[in-house]
C-alpha cells in the first residue's frame, strides 16, 4: 500500500518523490478511515510519535508524518496572553523545563481543573515570549527513557507553527497533511475568561481552513462545545469518551449524564447529530478481563456505525505497560511487547483508525 511504502521510505531516508496526490472523496465517503468501504484505517499520530520524541513537539509531528501517517492530534491550551500552545496539560511541570528556571519559581501554584487538584506551573499564567523560553522534555522518562536525549532541544510550539509545518511537509511529500486539534479543558477555560474555542474558530478561518473536507478535525471530550463549534465551524468534530467518568460541562450544568451514556445506541443517536466520529477510549472497544487480558468487543463499534459514525479509538503503545498482560512480552514495563496483537484485535473489531504513540508500528499494522 502507498502509506506502507510512505512509512518504509521515510525511516531508510529515503525522499519520498512522485507520489500522486490521494484521490478524493467520493460522495457520501469522507477519506482516511471517515466513510464506509474505505480499505485502510486511519492511523493518527497521538500527540505526533512520542514513542521516539518529546511529545507535541514540533519534531515530534515531523516525524509522525515522515513515517508515514497523514494526521497528527495537536492538543490545545492558551497563554495569558490568547495564544494557543500545543501542550497535553495546562500544567507544564511534567513535559518542560519550567523547573529549571528561577525567575518563574514564583508562579508555582495550586490549581483544581475538572475537579480535580494540581500543584504546577500552568500556561495561562505565562506569556508566549515567556513560554518560548521554555523547553520540552520527555513525560514518561522511565518507560522511554531514550526520549531523555532530546531533554532541552525543542520549544513549546504553537498551533500555528503546527500547521505551518503540516504544510510546508505535505508540499515536500507530496500528499495532503492535516491536524486534529484538540480542545483541552473547555469548561474550565472558559470560567476563568480565556476560552479556547474562539482562539481555535479564528485560527481555522485565517488558515483557510474552514471547509468541510479540510485537513483539519475538531476534537473534545467535553459536549456544549462541540454544539456550538457545529454553527460556527464547516470542519469536522469528533466526540471523545472515556471509559470512565463524565463530560466536565454536563459536571459543571448538573447533567447526570456518563460518557457511558454517550456511547449507548440513543447516545451515540445524540452524537451523531453534532459530531462526524466517535473517539473512544480503547476499552470501551475492546475491554479487560479481571487478570487483565484482552476481552472481546464490545457492541459499541457496531452500535456506532449503526448511527453514522466511524470509530477511532485512543491510545496505542508499544510499551508492555500500556498492552493487555497477555500481550506483554516479559515484566519489564519499558520494554516493548505484542502491539501487533492488540492492533490485530481492534482492527478485526471494525475500528475505523486508531490513534497511536508509536505511528510506524500502527501503519505496519494495518498493512
Amino acid at each position: 500500500m502507498v502509506r506502507k511504502r510512505l512509512a518504509v521510505l521515510a525511516l531508510s531516508g529515503l525522499a519520498v518523490l512522485g507520489l500522486a496526490a490521494p484521490a478524493a472523496a467520493q460522495p457520501g465517503e469522507v477519506r482516511d478511515g471517515y466513510g464506509r468501504g474505505h480499505d485502510e484505517p486511519v492511523i493518527v499520530g497521538h500527540r505526533g510519535a512520542p514513542g521516539y520524541r518529546p511529545e507535541h513537539t514540533l519534531a515530534s509531528y515531523e516525524l509522525a508524518y515522515r513515517q508515514g501517517v497523514d494526521w497528527v492530534d495537536v492538543d490545545l491550551v492558551p497563554t495569558k496572553d490568547g495564544q494557543l500552545v500545543a501542550r497535553h496539560e495546562n500544567e507544564i511541570g511534567g513535559t518542560t523545563n519550567v523547573a529549571d528556571h528561577p525567575e518563574f519559581a514564583g508562579r508555582k501554584t495550586t490549581k483544581v481543573i475538572d475537579g480535580t487538584s494540581y500543584i504546577g506551573w500552568f500556561t495561562e499564567d505565562f506569556t508566549l515570549a515567556e513560554l518560548k523560553m521554555l523547553r520540552a522534555k520527555e513525560r514518561i522518562p522511565d518507560l522511554r527513557p531514550n526520549n531523555k536525549i532530546y531533554d532541552g532541544r525543542f520549544p513549546i510550539a504553537t498551533y500555528q507553527e503546527v500547521l505551518d509545518l503540516t504544510r510546508k511537509l505535505g508540499r515536500e511529500l507530496r500528499r495532503e497533511l492535516g491536524t486534529y486539534p484538540e480542545i483541552k479543558h473547555s469548561t474550565y477555560f472558559r470560567k476563568i475568561g480565556n476560552p479556547t474555542e474562539p482562539k481555535l474558530v479564528e485560527l481555522i478561518k485565517r488558515n483557510g481552513l474552514n471547509r468541510k473536507s479540510a485537513p483539519v478535525i475538531v476534537q473534545s471530550f467535553e459536549v456544549g462545545n462541540l454544539k456550538e463549534l457545529n454553527k460556527q465551524l464547516k470542519v469536522r468534530l469528533v466526540q471523545l469518551t472515556s471509559a470512565t467518568g463524565a463530560p466536565a460541562d454536563f459536571v459543571e450544568n448538573g447533567d447526570p449524564r456518563t460518557y457511558a451514556d454517550l456511547v449507548t445506541p440513543a447516545g451515540l443517536k445524540e452524537i451523531a447529530g453534532y459530531a462526524d466520529s466517535l473517539g473512544p477510549e480503547k476499552n470501551q472497544v475492546i475491554g479487560r478481563d479481571a487478570a487483565g487480558n484482552l476481552g472481546s468487543p464490545t457492541a459499541l463499534v457496531s452500535n456506532a456505525h449503526q448511527a453514522g459514525l466511524p470509530v477511532v479509538p485512543y491510545t496505542f503503545r508499544n510499551e508492555n505497560n500500556f498492552l493487555p498482560l497477555n500481550l506483554r512480552s516479559s515484566a519489564d514495563p519499558a520494554a516493548w511487547g505484542n502491539a501487533f496483537g492488540e492492533f490485530e484485535a481492534f482492527f478485526k473489531a471494525g475500528v475505523d483508525g486508531v490513534f497511536a504513540d508509536h505511528p510506524d508500528t500502527a501503519i505496519e499494522a494495518a498493512g
